[in-house]
């Protein structure tokens, strides 16, 4: 009861929040209606796991592509540690959340990566599908096609919107060193779209993979030549090469494990 009157508070509230000041501080929008984390007074611990990776996998000067952004955590930390040289494009199907990215970018300082921001979701193909809006908090709204997260609480709302390949994207955007993503169990419909990108510019891949596209993933990061790893073990030097992805995946080009 306690915890529904709260996300009942949250709807539509926009919080103004800082990233650490090691990630450089940025002043993020942010929404208690995405998660109820963000009620938080700062975003240090709001997903620590996630921040530590951005330090460990983006370099300076680094094209970042972060594939279900949500509210910017992972994009805005990166924007910082790619510096001006670099470049951030945020991706987020839920075109409430993709206007908090806007505000977010406008008015970020000079030494960060600019953020571009692309309201649209991430599949095989170009087109237009149905994005059904969680009735709990909106970072685990997903597409029709897949049956998302258990912690979605039904639907609040459907709306049309449209879809692209990670491939077309290549031909609109600077190429990525880095893509992260989190796309609620339409992972494999994602990264289908990922032929060119994956043989050719063969980034660095962080990516929620859940237990129903852990096969497809593992068998297309294999025939792409890619290491899978546990990307929730800390220590680098701990993580062991996986026949199967994890949770939460770190894949890297066998050429450059």
């Amino acid at each position: 009861m306690l915890r529904s009157l709260v996300e009942r508070l949250s709807r539509g509230r926009v919080l103004r929040r800082r990233l650490p000041a090691a990630l450089g501080g940025h002043t993020l929008h942010v929404s208690p209606d995405s998660a109820l984390k963000f009620w938080r007074a700062g975003l240090a611990e709001a997903d620590p796991g996630l921040l530590a990776l951005a330090r460990e996998l983006v370099a300076p000067g680094a094209t970042v592509w972060d594939v279900g952004a949500n509210v910017g955590l992972f994009a805005f930390a990166s924007a910082f540690l790619a510096g001006r040289p670099g470049r951030v494009l945020a991706i987020e199907a839920d075109d409430w959340l993709a206007d908090l990215l806007r505000r977010s970018a406008r008015d970020l300082p000079p030494a960060h990566a600019p953020v571009d921001v692309l309201a649209a979701a991430v599949a095989g193909g170009l087109g237009v599908a149905d994005f059904l809006i969680a009735r709990r908090g909106r970072a685990g709204s997903h597409l029709g096609s897949v049956a998302g997260s258990t912690q979605t609480g039904g639907v609040r709302e459907m709306r049309k919107i449209l879809t692209v390949p990670l491939d077309w994207l290549l031909d609109h955007f600077p190429a990525p060193q880095v893509v992260k993503i989190d796309v609620e169990g339409a992972e494999a419909d994602c990264l289908a779209g990922a032929e060119r990108l994956l043989g050719e510019v063969r980034p660095k891949l962080l990516c929620e993979v859940s237990e129903p596209n852990a096969a497809a993933v593992g068998a297309l990061l294999a025939r792409h030549g890619y290491t899978i790893l546990d990307a929730a073990i800390a220590e680098a030097p701990l993580r062991q090469s996986l026949g199967t992805p994890a949770w939460s995946t770190l894949a890297l080009p066998r050429e450059r494990t």
